[in-house]
């Protein structure tokens, strides 16, 4: 009953004009969190940012080096005894 009546309290005030969205400015910058973080080759350049050490790394990147999202510590993408091809420090 009462998550009815926050529901309705919510739809009255939205249709009322009590709640307003807040638009953000044409020329700010996308924040980019961790869940949308995946490696990709910097502009211009031919190392990677945002990458995932361990994970596995695109065929593009072999024997390339990139950049760690959280610590900016550089990896290597190298190819291991198993045939896999996975972010190594570097």
């Amino acid at each position: 009953m009462l998550k009815n009546l926050a529901v309705t309290v919510a739809a009255a005030a939205i249709i009322g004009g009590g709640i307003s969205a807040v638009a953000a400015p044409a020329n700010a910058a996308p924040a980019i969190s961790t869940a949308r973080c995946h490696a990709h080759k910097a502009a211009g350049t031919s190392h990677w940012t945002c990458i995932t050490p361990g994970s596995f790394c695109p065929a593009a990147a072999h024997k390339h080096y990139g950049y760690a999202y959280k610590t900016g510590k550089r990896y290597r993408c190298v190819k291991y005894s198993n045939g896999r091809w996975r972010w190594k420090r570097a």
